[in-house]
């Protein structure tokens, strides 16, 4: 099982290093942790998020793993208030049988996580169109 631990991205420039640091770790089964980008916005509420949570399928043949990442765009009023006006979400989930050798659950982990960082997914997340 990993340890909780902040997460360092690139930002869309290529070189700029974020951080998404380590706020709250998963309880057990079904709860989320939770990392937050403390960079962006003066509020929580502001402030991109991504949540991790798993736990097993009903016959306990496999283990699921949900991932959420939500990115607010906020707004100042001609009042000088800062809010939420709308959101960007991803949300996902993968479903791994117990009974898989490790080999090809870390091949499936590696491959996948590389797929979603490519460039033409990237690019297809950017357009919010399907590569034609």
């Amino acid at each position: 099982m990993p340890q909780m631990a902040n997460i360092a991205v690139t930002k869309n420039d290529g070189t700029t290093a974020v951080t998404y640091t380590s706020v709250v770790p998963s309880a057990g089964d079904r709860s989320p942790a939770l990392w937050r980008n403390l960079t962006v916005g003066t509020a929580s509420a502001h402030r991109p998020t991504l949540t991790c949570s798993a736990q097993p399928n009903g016959p306990k043949t496999a283990r699921r793993v949900n991932v959420s990442f939500v990115w607010p765009t906020i707004a100042t009023s001609a009042t000088g208030q800062v809010t939420v006006v709308d959101k960007s979400l991803f949300e996902g989930s993968w479903l791994v049988p117990v009974s898989v050798p490790d080999v090809d659950v870390n091949e499936f982990a590696s491959q996948l996580s590389k797929l979603i960082a490519s460039q033409l997914m990237v690019d297809t997340i950017k357009s919010a169109f399907a590569p034609t």
